[in-house]
């Protein structure tokens, strides 16, 4: 069972992989990208906007900078919100009024979970798999000059269609049947880096901690895989009541039913509701 790619932590795992990021830069803007560093939570020192933002994932080598976020939420100011995010991180490197000319291409990709809300200046609602917004100039017979080369990428699993192109519809079916149908996920596993992906989000590979963290949609489903990892940990699949009991807390916390508690720990229904009581 996959992971939910609507969840942060997954998110970040499967994409500060190396491999995986340089497939999916790839597959997106068609340039060859060999991160040198990959950071999360990544904020500028000292500040160079009035908001305190900070990336999901920031990667970089000598030429390319590369932003990747995940919006699981949308607000009618999404948009907007990353633009000033691709635009601050052309900005820092702008030191000073002799260095206008930036030494990267910066390349911000953005994965919305859920569907637009957004609306254009005509009152249209946007809709739509992929959105683009490249730094370029353009004459008035639509010739363009690669002066500036940043670009900025909008993705929406949501509105995938037919002609979506071949690369991109990977990656778009990739996070919506983890979302969807993390059990029996249908993707193109011959595209190199969605298979070294869904390696990274099987429920199978995540460890307790990282579990614990996700929160998922589908926790009932971690529930067994947290108790069977930590029991093996102890080299005992069948536990102990003081195991079991620390575990049923853990659950509780995530938010999960008695019944499902119950099915991950093999305490019975009256010793969960006990616990959850004296919580």
């Amino acid at each position: 069972m996959l992971g939910n790619l609507d969840n942060e932590v997954i998110f970040k795992k499967a994409f500060t992989d190396k491999f995986v990021l340089k497939c999916f830069v790839k597959d997106l803007f068609n340039i060859d990208f060999e991160p040198e560093t990959i950071e999360t939570e990544k904020r500028f020192e000292p500040k160079i906007s009035h908001i305190d933002f900070k990336y999901d994932i920031f990667a970089e080598n000598k030429d390319k900078r590369i932003i990747v976020e995940i919006q699981r939420v949308d607000y009618d100011y999404n948009f907007d919100r990353f633009l000033l995010y691709h635009n601050m991180a052309i900005a820092e490197m702008q030191k000073n009024s002799k260095e206008y000319k930036t030494n990267r291409v910066v390349y911000t990709i953005v994965v919305f979970t859920s569907k637009y809300v957004t609306k254009d200046r005509q009152n249209n609602v946007v809709e739509s798999d992929i959105l683009f917004h490249y730094s370029n100039l353009f004459d008035l017979d639509g010739k363009e000059f690669d002066i500036f080369g940043h670009k900025l990428i909008y993705l929406n699993h949501n509105y995938i269609k037919n002609s979506t192109p071949e690369g991109y519809k990977d990656w778009l079916n990739l996070v919506n049947e983890s979302i969807k149908n993390p059990e029996n996920p249908k993707i193109n596993l011959n595209n190199k880096g969605v298979k070294k992906a869904v390696e990274m989000i099987d429920f199978d590979k995540l460890t307790p901690e990282e579990l614990r963290n996700t929160k998922n949609a589908n926790a009932a489903g971690s529930a067994r895989i947290i108790y069977e990892q930590e029991a093996k940990e102890e080299g005992k699949m069948e536990g102990k009541q003081e195991q079991s009991i620390e575990i049923a807390k853990n659950l509780i916390t995530l938010g999960l039913s008695d019944e499902n508690i119950t099915k991950a720990t093999r305490l019975t229904l009256k010793e969960v509701k006990k616990l959850r009581e004296s919580k």
